[in-house]
């Protein structure tokens, strides 16, 4: 048999089998106004093959094709959107048959707040595509309702809501650039609870229980990036028992997301605003974190600076 012969001759060489290439299938949906056209263009820029506004019932159809000649386009990347009308209503079904099929895909979702979502419907002069004659925020409504599924399923969460296009474009590049993410990215991000939870956010820890900096005069005007914030930080009483069981807490998350295929994560950190003790344990927990094989570490900040 050849796949015998071949097992033998790599044996005989000391080499391992070269595994034959496979095209890689990549599925952007999310929120309308998310920035489904800029990650396109980003991902287009990198060499993937775009096809937008497919209809869902023809993915089995492309991926086949596609596999038959993976050196072609080894890297296709399909938008759907609910601009398929009732087309769109069947991929689950879709996805869940390319998924018994053998063909192997992944799905990034792409969301926003309600309020940035309809700024941009306004800037843009556009009504949604499925507000009717009511109110944008109907139209964001009913779409809410009909992605859920796809969303909480999805492999990829990127929350655009604090993107320009020029910082999407860049997220996307980060994630999905060359022969797309060959290790764990994790982003953990500051935040404070007063301005909401991070919708994109798979963990959160509530760092609140460390003495805030605010209230003492010298350090309020600095933040958690400042040494004297950070080292005031830190070095109280639990923070680096917190810190160091928190990271072991998540070896077997990080594992499981290996074994499971999941690309992409992001850790949140929160504390009362997200200028002082969120900040200065993001960033000590991405130290930590950086230092696993195979994860690289962004870590961003996403109150600093909004008082």
């Amino acid at each position: 048999m050849a796949g015998t012969s071949a097992e033998s001759e790599a044996g005989q060489d000391g080499m391992e089998p070269v595994k034959p290439l496979e095209a890689e299938l990549l599925v952007v949906t999310g929120m309308s106004g998310a920035g489904r056209s800029t990650a396109a263009d980003a991902l287009e820029d990198h060499g993937w093959y775009v096809v937008e506004n497919l209809p869902p019932q023809m993915l089995g159809t492309l991926a086949e094709l596609v596999s038959h000649a993976p050196q072609s386009i080894p890297r296709l990347a399909v938008v759907v959107d609910v601009r398929s009308k009732g087309l769109f209503a069947d991929i689950r079904a879709t996805l869940g048959a390319l998924a018994a099929s053998g063909v192997t895909f992944r799905v990034l979702f792409l969301d926003a707040s309600d309020n940035v979502l309809v700024r941009r419907f306004e800037q843009g002069r556009r009504p949604h595509p499925l507000q009717g004659g009511g109110r944008i925020l109907d139209g964001i409504a009913a779409e809410r309702e009909l992605l859920q599924e796809l969303r909480d399923s999805s492999d990829v969460v990127l929350d655009t809501s604090g993107y320009n296009v020029h910082g999407l474009a860049t997220a996307i590049t980060e994630l999905f650039s060359e022969t797309g993410p060959v290790a764990l990215r994790l982003n953990v991000m500051s935040f404070g609870f007063k301005y909401g939870l991070p919708v994109d956010s798979n963990y959160v820890a509530d760092v609140r229980f460390i003495p805030n900096p605010h209230w003492v005069p010298q350090l309020r005007p600095h933040t958690g990036l400042d040494k004297d914030v950070s080292d005031y930080v830190l070095e109280a009483e639990g923070v680096k028992n917190f810190v160091d069981r928190y990271v072991l807490a998540l070896e077997p998350v990080l594992d499981g997301y290996r074994r499971e295929n999941k690309h992409y994560a992001t850790i949140a950190v929160g504390c009362t605003g997200g200028k002082h003790r969120s900040v200065a344990v993001a960033v000590e927990l991405s130290k930590k974190l950086a230092q696993y094989p195979r994860v690289t570490v962004t870590t961003t900040h996403r109150d600093l600076g909004r008082e």
